[in-house]
C-alpha cells in the first residue's frame, strides 16, 4: 500500500458491490482525488449505477477488483459480508497492506478477521444516510455521521477517509455497533414506513396531497424532538386524552386494521416516555393505558 500521512496518498479504490452505497462512496472518493480502479456489479441496476456514478471504471469480478485495489470498499449486504471476506482471503485476492473497509452498520472488525490474517488493514465505516444511489447523495454526504471502528493505528486514516467523503466520524467500539445500527434502523427505516402509512390514511380521508399536510407537521416534530427530546411531545397520548385515542382505535380498526398494532405499540411507548418525562400525569395515564390495553396484542 502507498504510505499514509496526515492525508492518505492517492489510493487505488475498488468497490465490491456497486449498489446504492458503493457507487456513491466510490464517487465521493474519486471526487476527493483517489483513483477508482474497478467495481463489481451483478444486476443491471448496479451496472447502470456504476456507469452513471463511476464513468469509465471497469466492471470486473470481485477477486479482480480486490487485486487491483489499495483500498477495497465492501458494500455488500450484511448477511453476505462474511462470505465475501472469507472468499477473498481464501483465494489470495487481497494484496498485503491494502485497506479493506466495509460499510455495514451491524458488523465491526471481527468480520474482517480473515482479511487481517491475509495481511490487509481493516476498517468499518458505516454512513448514517438513506442512500438513493444517485448523485444527490454526494451532496447529502456533507455532514453525515459515519460509525467508525478501526484499530488504534488506523484511526487517523479512517478519520481522513470519512472527512474526504464529506462525513463526520463517530467512534464506536465493536460492542457498540449493533445498538448503533438498531437505533438508526429504528429511526430512519421506521420513519419511512410511518410517513408512508400516514400518507395512505390521509388519502383515505380525502386528502389529495398528503405531503402538503405532513411536510410542515413532520418538519416541526423532528426539529422539536432533536432539540427537546420528550419535552417536545404533544398530542392526545401526551395529554392523556383517552377518549380521543379510543376514537382513533375505532376508526383504524374499521378502515386500516393493518395499522392498528403499530399505532397501539407506539402509543404505549409514547405514554411510557410521557410519564417518565413528567409530561403525562400518572393519574390521567390510567384511563389511557386501559384503552390501549383493550386492543389485543
Amino acid at each position: 500500500m502507498e504510505p499514509t500521512s496526515a492525508r492518505p496518498a492517492r489510493l487505488r479504490v475498488g468497490v465490491v458491490g456497486a449498489g446504492r452505497v458503493g457507487a456513491v462512496l466510490g464517487a465521493a472518493l474519486a471526487r476527493a482525488g483517489h483513483d477508482v480502479v474497478a467495481a463489481s456489479a451483478v444486476s443491471q441496476a448496479s451496472r447502470d449505477r456504476a456507469e452513471a456514478l463511476l464513468p469509465g471504471v471497469p466492471v470486473l469480478p470481485v477477486d479482480e477488483v480486490a487485486r487491483r485495489s489499495s483500498l477495497l470498499l465492501l458494500t455488500v449486504p450484511d448477511d453476505a459480508l462474511a462470505d465475501v471476506v472469507g472468499g477473498l482471503a481464501v483465494t489470495g485476492a487481497l494484496p498485503r497492506g491494502a485497506l479493506v473497509a466495509h460499510t455495514s452498520g451491524r458488523h465491526g472488525l471481527a468480520v474482517l478477521e480473515p482479511a487481517l490474517r491475509a495481511g490487509a488493514l481493516p476498517l468499518a465505516l458505516h454512513p448514517a444516510l438513506p442512500f438513493s444511489g444517485t448523485s444527490v447523495d454526494l451532496h447529502r454526504l456533507t455532514g453525515t455521521a459515519f460509525g467508525v471502528t478501526a484499530p488504534e493505528p488506523l484511526r487517523p486514516v479512517a478519520e481522513v477517509l470519512v472527512v474526504e467523503m464529506g462525513g463526520e466520524p463517530v467512534w464506536l467500539s465493536e460492542e457498540q455497533r449493533p445498538l448503533w445500527h438498531a437505533a438508526l434502523a429504528h429511526s430512519a427505516n421506521h420513519l419511512t414506513t410511518l410517513v408512508s402509512s400516514s400518507a395512505d390514511l390521509l388519502r383515505a380521508a380525502g386528502v389529495t396531497s398528503p405531503a402538503t399536510v405532513l411536510g410542515p407537521l413532520l418538519g416541526a416534530a423532528l426539529d422539536g424532538a432533536l432539540r427537546a427530546g420528550d419535552g417536545a411531545l404533544t398530542g392526545p397520548v401526551a395529554r392523556g386524552d383517552a377518549g380521543t385515542v379510543r376514537a382513533h382505535l375505532e376508526v383504524l380498526a374499521r378502515t386500516a386494521p393493518e395499522v392498528l398494532p403499530s399505532y397501539v405499540a407506539m402509543a404505549r411507548l409514547t405514554a411510557d416516555r410521557a410519564i417518565a418525562s413528567g409530561r403525562l400525569d400518572p393519574d390521567r395515564a390510567w384511563a389511557l393505558l386501559e384503552v390501549l390495553g383493550s386492543v389485543p396484542r
